[in-house]
Parts: C-alpha cells; structure tokens; sequence
C-alpha cells in the first residue's frame, strides 16, 4: 500500500526539481522514468515513447522553420523591414517602438518563436530604441511582448505542437491565428502610443522623402514576400505545413546568399549549428513531455484534475476563466511547450465535456501561452530581451505591465468572440 498517492507524487517530484532549478525538460524526464520505475508502470515503455513522441510528420516543420528564421535573422531582412517600417511610421509618438511592433507581427509570420523573433528584432531595435531616449525597461518590455506575436500569427510552431497533440488541422490553426494576432497587434500599438504619448517618446525621423520609401519598399519587398509565399502556399493547397517549412528554407537562403550575399559559408555553417542547437532544445522537451504526460494519464492524475475542475463549477465561462488563470501562472514557470503536453491531457476531457471548440480553444490558449513568454520568473522573450539591453528583469517587467494588461484584453476579447478565429478557416474550407 503506497503511503503517497502516485499522483501527487509526480506533481511533487516535479515541483521539487523546477525549485532547485533543474531544466524544465530534464525535470519532466526525472519525474516520469522514477514514477515508472517506482510504481512499476513498465520502464521498457520509455524508449519507444520517446522514439515515438518526436517521430512525427508535422514534426519535422519545427526544425524547418527554425532554419528559416535563423537565415533570415543573419541575412539582413530585418534590418532592412525595420528602415522601411520607419519611413512609414515616422515621428509620430512611439514611433520607433510602433515600428518594433508592427515587424515583429510580420516576423511572426516568418519565424515562429517567440525567443527567436526577440532575438532576431531586439538587437536592432532594443538600442536604437535606448539611443532614442525610450528606458531601458520599455525598450525591452515592448520587444519582447510584441515578438509573443510570433506564436500567435502564422506560421507557428506553438500551433503545431497543439496540433499534434489534438489531431486538430495545422493550417486551420494557422489560419485562425491571423484575426487573433492582428488584434492583439493592435491593442499593443494603442498602449504603446499611449505610454510613449504620456512620456513624450517620438518617432525619431522627422523628414521623409517618397523616393526614401520607394527604395526602402524595393530593398524590402523580397522579405515582405515570404510570408506570402509560405502562408500561400498553405492556404492554396500546394504544400503542406511542414513543406512549407522547408519552402521557407529555400527561400530564406536564397535571398541571402544569392541575392543579398550576406551568408557567406561561415555564416552557413552558424545557421546550421544555431539552427540544431535550437531545435534540439525543442524536440528534448516534446520527447520528455509527451512521457511526462503519459505517466500523468497512467497515474490517474489526469482523471482527478478533469473532475476537480469541471467540478468547480457548471458554468462554462467560469470554467474557462478558471483555466486560462492556471495557464497564465503556469506561463511564469513553464515554458509553451511543457505547458501544452502537461496540461493539454487535462483539458481535452474538458473541452469534450463543454463541447468547446478544440480550434478555437488552441488560439485562445496560445494567446494565454505568448503572454507567458513575458511574465517572470521564466519569462523566455524577457531573458532575451534583458541581455540585449542590459537591463534586469524585474525593470522589463514593471515597464511591460501595460502592454501585458492589453494583452490580457487581447485573450479576454477572443475567448468572447469565438469567432474572431473561427471565421477565416471555415469560409477558406480548412476546417
């Protein structure tokens, strides 16, 4: 007779190991091999699990679209968007921190990650934005809040996880991304106006010339393409997501190495190596969540939060509301990924049980999860955001708290209108 229900034990061990600062995936596989091994679930189930969990089709875009962000970050198109983005915006107030949010919804549309995206945006933008008198906390706040964008606007590698897990389609989860993400763009550029307005942060060029923008737009245009060529793609039926993926590979190379001739060979050897670092970091993590949750399912832990939730309360809002507050504190300790495989188990019973929409369900939990990537203490785009600029933490997080409280309304507003991400898939015939 086991003196801990096996359950609790798991959430235990899993908490003690987060607490002493462990890595999310490494505690996630330390947890499940004991539990498996202790309670003698069968340990000869772990290497197939494994084998199994990252041995998937829709998989293989993940690495793909990391590739394709990383090139396009070392070839110079951001650079050249972000000059464009400020001959357009000019010196309005915020304008410079304007334009940090409008590109990293375009670059949402390229790379996928959130990290990558304030990666990629914020070493350009977070010292001109510093040069330009914006604090060092704001700065920072409102790259890395806008580059969350990056996991809501397709392509998404956040929806492709989802999608493995619920057998939902990929393309319609990227789809029904878009009104969602535009959204949330907007309500971050009105709060950046705003705050900029009340501390009298302006744009930076005062004068502007057609021709300056004619050009900008030609040095640009091909980087502008390419989320019209992969969404495209998608959308219009000649490739899959995870083709497109490898599309989006091609053409990033091509534009650096044959037309800008910014990848030089040793350039392409660093893409390849950053490339495989990250996306093995990704992989390690699904491989050792997908057991984690698993072992959860066997241990009964599943069943025990389904009825403890659903049994909180008959109303669906509340329920809603209930768990979109587990996710927001989930999101400051865990990263999407874990969060989708430790939690997701959970709320497909759920989901069932209210007859939610499973595709709308994965944008407002996106939504939820991006706002994560900004929240301490694991605050993935903040970490980044904060090396860049210099800056700790908690100084990024006081100066972001408007822009998450819009965020906040941004989730707020698509779990009332379900059809804010329903409506453009069905009419396109993807879901």
């Amino acid at each position: 007779m086991e003196v801990i229900d096996p359950a609790l034990m798991i959430l235990l061990i899993f908490g003690i190991l987060l607490f002493f600062g462990v890595p999310i995936g490494t505690s996630l596989g330390m947890t499940s091999i004991f539990a498996i091994w202790y309670y003698k679930y069968g340990i000869e189930v772990v290497g197939p699990n494994l084998y199994s969990s990252i041995a998937k089709f829709p998989l293989l875009a993940i690495p793909f679209f990391v590739t394709a962000g990383v090139t396009m970050q070392e070839s110079g198109i951001a650079e050249r968007i972000i000059k464009l983005a400020k001959l357009l915006i000019g010196n309005i107030y915020g304008g410079l921190a304007i334009v940090g949010v409008c590109v990293a919804t375009f670059w949402g549309a390229v790379s996928g990650s959130g990290p990558a995206t304030t990666a990629a945006l914020g070493v350009i933008l977070i010292p001109a934005l510093i040069a330009s008198g914006y604090s060092k906390g704001f700065s920072a706040g409102v790259i890395s809040t806008a580059s969350g964008l990056a996991i809501i606007i397709p392509p998404s590698i956040a929806f492709i996880i989802y999608g493995v897990i619920t057998s939902v389609s990929i393309g319609a989860l990227f789809m029904a991304g878009i009104f969602p993400g535009l959204v949330m763009s907007f309500l971050l550029i009105i709060t950046t106006y705003l705050v900029s307005k009340k501390r009298g942060w302006r744009g930076g060029i005062k004068e502007r010339h057609l021709g300056d923008i004619i050009k900008a737009s030609k040095e640009a245009f091909l980087g502008l393409m390419a989320p019209i060529i992969i969404l495209g793609g998608i959308y219009g039926g000649v490739f899959t997501p995870t083709e497109a993926a490898v599309v989006a590979v091609v053409y990033s190379w091509f534009i650096g190495a044959i037309v800008y001739k910014t990848i030089t060979f040793r350039k392409f050897i660093k893409i390849l190596a950053d490339s495989a670092e990250i996306s093995s970091v990704v992989m390690f993590v699904v491989a050792f969540a997908t057991l984690f949750s698993w072992t959860e399912q066997t241990a009964g832990l599943i069943d025990k939060a389904v009825q403890i939730i659903i049994g909180s309360s008959s109303s669906p809002i509340a329920i809603m509301l209930l768990i979109n507050g587990m996710l927001l504190i989930a999101g400051m300790f865990l990263d999407a990924i874990s969060i989708y495989y430790v939690f997701l188990p959970i709320f497909i019973p759920i989901m069932a049980h209210f007859k939610w929409d499973p595709l709308w369900f994965g944008v407002v939990m996106t939504i939820n999860l991006a706002i994560g990537q900004v929240t301490p203490p694991v605050a993935v785009n903040a970490y980044v955001a904060a090396n860049i600029a210099k800056t700790p933490l908690e100084d990024i997080a006081k100066e972001a708290l408007p822009l998450i409280i819009a965020a906040i309304v941004g989730l707020l507003i698509a779990i009332l209108f379900p059809q804010l991400s329903l409506w453009l898939p069905k009419h396109a015939g993807l879901y």
